[in-house]
C-alpha cells in the first residue's frame, strides 16, 4: 500500500480526479497529511472519500515509538517505527534560533565507515520520500521543527530519488513549507551523484564527510575512499559552490592518532585554500563496537587554530545528546537501549 505522504500535490490531483473528486480536494488532503492527520480526521472531506482513501493509501505514517531525553542539553532522541515494523532513530536538537531535527534516509547504511554505528548491520532498505518526511511530521507534533539535517542513518545520495523527492515535498505550499536553505544534506562523497545533485536547483547546504586530509588516511576510515579520491570529491564541491552559490561544509571527525596531528591540519588547509567552505571539527564520539577513539578537546582546539592560522574557517561542533547515544556517528538501525549502557 502506498504511503500517503509519498504523494505530491500534483500526484494527489491525479489520484483524486481518478476517483471523481474536484481539483481542490488535492490541496486539502495534502495539507491534512502534512499536519499529521489520518484520513478519518479530515473533517472537511466527505466520509465516503475518507473511507475510500483509507483503502487505497497507508496513512499510518512514521510514529514515535520511544523518546530518550538527554539530561545534559535538552536533546531528545526519537526511536521511530515504520509501517513495516522497521525502527530508525532521529534526534531533536534545541538551539536559541529553533529546533533542528536530524533525520534518517535509510534503514541502516552500506557505506561501512569505520567510526559509525549506523552501518554496523548493513543496509536493510531505503526510506521512501514520505517516510523521510514523516519523521518531521511526527516531530512537529511536539513543537515546530525549523531546521533539518539529513545526517541520521543512511547515505542520502545512495537513496537519491527518494531524497530529492523528499526535498521537493518539504517546500511545497500547504505542506510543511520549509525553506531548503534550512536543510543540510550530508554525504560521504558519492562523486557522480554529487555532480547530479548540484544540477537539481535545490539550495540546501551540502555537508561532506571528509575526515582526512589525504586518500591514504581516508581509506583507513571510509571504504568509499577506495572508489572516489579526495581530489574528485573536492572538484564536485567546487562545482556545487559554482552552481548554487552556497558554501560547502566539511565534516571532520577527529580520531586519536589517525587524522588530528598539526601536519594533518596543514595538509587539509592546503587542499581547501580558496574554496568557499567551512570545516566542522567533531571529536569522534564513542561507539562500543568500534576501536577508533576521539581526540581530546585540546587536540581539537589545536587543529582548529592550525586551520584558522591558514585562513580556513573552522569550528568545533557542540556535542549534543552524547549521553543518549544521539551524537554524530552514534545513530543506529533498529532498537538498542544505548542509554542504559552509558
Amino acid at each position: 500500500m502506498t504511503n500517503a505522504l509519498d504523494l505530491s500535490p500534483a500526484e494527489w490531483g491525479e489520484a483524486l480526479r481518478a476517483m471523481g473528486q474536484p481539483a481542490f480536494r488535492a490541496g486539502q488532503v495534502f495539507s491534512w497529511l502534512h499536519k499529521g492527520a489520518k484520513f478519518s480526521e479530515m473533517g472537511n472531506l466527505p466520509k465516503t472519500l475518507r473511507e475510500a482513501l483509507a483503502v487505497e493509501y497507508d496513512d499510518s505514517g512514521v510514529t514515535i515509538f520511544e523518546r530518550f531525553p538527554s539530561k545534559l542539553d535538552g536533546t531528545v532522541k526519537y526511536l521511530y517505527r515504520l509501517a513495516d515494523g522497521n525502527l530508525i532513530e532521529g534526534v531533536r536538537m534545541r538551539y536559541h534560533y529553533g529546533d533542528t531535527l536530524c533525520v534518517s534516509t535509510q534503514v541502516g547504511c552500506r557505506m561501512g565507515c569505520r567510526f559509525c554505528a549506523s552501518t554496523l548491520e548493513g543496509l536493510a532498505r531505503n526510506l521512501t520520500a514520505g517516510e523521510i518526511l514523516g519523521q518531521i511530521v511526527a516531530a512537529n507534533a511536539e513543537g515546530k521543527i525549523t531546521n533539518v539535517v539529513l545526517m541520521g542513518s543512511g547515505e542520502p545520495l545512495d537513496n537519491y530519488d527518494n531524497v530529492v523527492k523528499f526535498l521537493r515535498l518539504l517546500r511545497e505550499k500547504g505542506g510543511v513549507e520549509m525553506s531548503l536553505r534550512s536543510v543540510s544534506l550530508s554525504t560521504c562523497g558519492l562523486v557522480p551523484r554529487m555532480h547530479r545533485f548540484a544540477e537539481e536547483g535545490l539550495p540546501v547546504t551540502l555537508s561532506v564527510s571528509l575526515h582526512a586530509p589525504n586518500d591514504d588516511i581516508r581509506r583507513t576510515m571510509m571504504p568509499v575512499a577506495e572508489t572516489y579520491r579526495i581530489e574528485d570529491v573536492l572538484r564536485e564541491c567546487r562545482y556545487y559552490i559554482e552552481k548554487t552559490g552556497r558554501r560547502v561544509i566539511f565534516e571532520y571527525a577527529l580520531a586519536e592518532g589517525v587524522n588530528c596531528a598539526p601536519e594533518n591540519a596543514k595538509e587539509l588547509a592546503s587542499r581547501l585554500r580558496g574554496m568557499q567552505c567551512h570545516v566542522n571539527l567533531i571529536p569522534l564520539n564513542p561507539v562500543k563496537e568500534r576501536e577508533l577513539t576521539g581526540a581530546t578537546r585540546r587536540q581539537a582546539e589545536q587543529f582548529q587554530h592550525e586551520l584558522e592560522a591558514l585562513h580556513i574557517s573552522a569550528t568545533i561542533r557542540r556535542e549534543m545528546g552524547r549521553d543518549i547515544s544521539g551524537a554524530c556517528g552514534q545513530l543506529r538501525r533498529g532498537y538498542i537501549r544505548e542509554h542504559e549502557a552509558t
